[in-house]
């Protein structure tokens, strides 16, 4: 075939596949549904009286995937074993209650042993419950704990947790709070890196972030790291209007995040895990609302 043969065949190619009546484009075609799976903190199920088994059961009919839990809470244990078995609804994650009262960065070394034992604790209970990525608030910055301190206290503490994370069968994934620590993508890859484990990530809050950044940014740099979403909105006109905690105040979808934008840097760093809601819950009908529009929300 000669050059100019080629480039008319191409050109007629070209045409009928412009003219045709089936031919469709990337934005004709229907949103490809991702692998995410949604959740909800058990404490966000309001209904008075109703057994740790009812509550999971409210869950999962709402449309859930699964449930977060807190550990070492007042539940006891087997009942949220015996109440994940009886309903099939697994355990997205659990998240360290004793993390803030007793943080691996505290000055005290008595307190900082009180935090380790927790976090041991937080760990085996969630192998106990089969669930494989476990919140942590490595460390909290003030002005009685240097940000210096506060890195390295919680790095030796945390690698120390490392086997009872390998012998739960359980990640240690930091969350990024209000917390004065961490403060930047790069550092966080930076300080989960250094750790060196492969027992140990992020648990990646979208909503915390949009205070002073742009979650996408965040996804694409700390990738593989990420190992749970927590999804929540938040308002920077409600902040600036009503002060910090009111940018909170506003409806899962409604607020300043761009999800499109979140949803296409999950897919770029290949995130087919679980996203766990952390917004004001209710009865079955809140839910069930909750549930449809996160569907909404992932489809991005």
């Amino acid at each position: 075939m000669t050059r100019k043969s080629f480039i008319q065949a191409g050109a007629a190619t070209l045409a009928t596949a412009m003219l045709s009546p089936l031919a469709t484009t990337a934005d004709d075609a229907p949103p490809k549904k991702r692998a995410l799976k949604k959740a909800v903190n058990l404490g966000m199920v309001k209904a008075d009286g109703a057994s740790v088994t009812d509550r999971f059961k409210m869950i999962q009919d709402a449309g859930f995937d699964g449930v977060e839990l807190n550990r070492p809470d007042a539940i006891p244990l087997d009942e949220l074993v015996k109440a994940s078995a009886s309903t099939g609804l697994p355990v997205a994650g659990v998240i360290d209650s004793v993390h803030w009262g007793k943080p691996l960065s505290s000055p005290d070394a008595k307190v900082r042993e009180q935090g380790f034992n927790g976090l041991k604790l937080a760990l085996q209970e969630s192998g106990e419950l089969g669930c494989e990525r476990l919140l942590l608030v490595p460390a909290v910055v003030s002005k009685e704990v240097s940000y210096a301190d506060a890195y390295t206290r919680s790095q030796e503490l945390i690698k120390q947790a490392v086997p009872f994370a390998e012998k739960a069968k359980c990640r240690i994934a930091i969350e990024n709070v209000w917390n004065q620590f961490l403060l930047s993508p790069l550092e966080a890859a930076r300080y989960v890196d250094e750790i060196g484990s492969p027992w140990v990530g992020w648990h990646f809050d979208i909503g915390n972030i949009i205070n002073f950044g742009w979650p996408e940014q965040w996804l694409r740099i700390l990738g593989p790291r990420v190992l749970n979403l927590h999804i929540k909105e938040f308002s920077r006109k409600k902040r600036d209007e009503q002060g910090l905690w009111h940018g909170f105040n506003v409806e899962l979808g409604e607020g300043d995040n761009d999800w499109p934008a979140v949803m296409r840097a999950l897919d770029d760093i290949g995130y087919h895990g679980w996203g766990i809601l952390e917004v004001p819950g209710g009865d079955a009908a809140r839910l069930k609302f909750l549930a449809e529009r996160t569907d909404k929300l992932f489809l991005g």
